[in-house]
């Protein structure tokens, strides 16, 4: 076989390779694709029917929740819902302030080994099971809340310091990526003017940063409202208004796998419609990351 020949067969090798792994990838996007249609689709069929039976408006805004009652059942999921803003904004609260701190720290402050220890540290908090979460949470932190607030110890703060610590590194990776790209000109002009090393990072490095930070929080906000094990174990499980921070509460989430063992026919349907009313909104979040993504991608351009 001559020079050329041989050329042109691993000319002809690698198209084949590369055509092959191209259709492969095609065919795990489309797979992607497929799998969240249909789970969309089932989803919406299983739930849509109760408002047959139900108006939209007495789903979402009344606090009346005794599906099993045959008489006079109620479907209202308004309590649930704002135990599930209360639970995430109070974690949001205690979670941002020190996940953005840790972020600057190590994007700005520190190096070399403690950076690296830093970081194992926080992709470990990411690695950690849910249930894990929750057992630390009923001997540490509702005894703790119990014995310096009082109450059961099961309410909204321990949920709320649980899920804090939990979307700690999502809120730390994405804000120390968004910190470090920005460019370095910026701090080294600040730096030339005369501003102290803080001035930069808050006066000009924050502020540049400013999209990809909301975006983690965003994304801490998905993590939070999406959380069920963790929170079951320590909320209180009570489907209730919360009236407070030490009330007992039920979140969206946990009255979903609360009820699903035991549910059936518009109870069933009626979980389901639940499923559908969180889907709607971590879809509504995810539009709200790629809108401030494009938004940051235009203004750098």
């Amino acid at each position: 076989m001559s020079n050329r020949e041989g050329c042109l067969l691993r000319i002809k090798a690698r198209r084949f390779y590369e055509s092959a792994v191209h259709k492969v990838l095609f065919l795990c996007a489309v797979i992607s694709i497929l799998a969240v249609v249909f789970i969309t689709f089932f989803i919406f069929q299983r739930g849509l029917p109760l408002f047959q039976k139900v108006s939209l408006w007495e789903f979402l805004f009344s606090t009346y929740w005794l599906p099993t009652d045959e008489a006079n059942p109620g479907f209202g999921i308004l309590s649930f819902i704002v135990g599930s803003f209360y639970v995430t904004f109070v974690a949001l609260g205690i979670g941002v302030p020190i996940g953005l701190a840790c972020a600057i720290f190590l994007a700005e402050i520190t190096e070399g080994r403690m950076a690296k220890v830093l970081r194992s540290v926080v992709e470990l908090l990411a690695g950690i099971p849910s249930v894990i979460y929750g057992f630390f949470g009923i001997v540490v932190i509702s005894k703790g809340v119990r014995v310096f607030f009082g109450g059961t110890g099961y309410c909204v703060l321990s949920a709320s310091i649980i899920l804090a610590i939990m979307i700690l590194p999502t809120i730390i990776n994405l804000s120390e990526v968004a910190i470090r790209a920005v460019p370095k000109d910026y701090k080294a002009g600040s730096l030339a003017l005369g501003a102290t090393h803080w001035q930069s990072i808050s006066k000009v490095i924050l502020p540049a940063a400013k999209s990809g930070i909301i975006a983690s929080i965003v994304l801490g906000i998905g993590r939070a409202v999406g959380e069920t094990m963790a929170v079951l174990m320590v909320a209180g499980n009570a489907p209730i208004m919360p009236t407070g921070l030490l009330s007992k509460v039920r979140t969206l989430t946990m009255n979903i796998i609360t009820d699903m063992g035991y549910a059936s026919g518009d109870h069933m349907t009626s979980l389901f419609t639940t499923g559908v009313v969180l889907f709607v909104f971590i879809m509504l979040l995810n539009f709200l990351v790629n809108a401030i993504t494009k938004k940051q991608i235009k203004s750098e351009r």
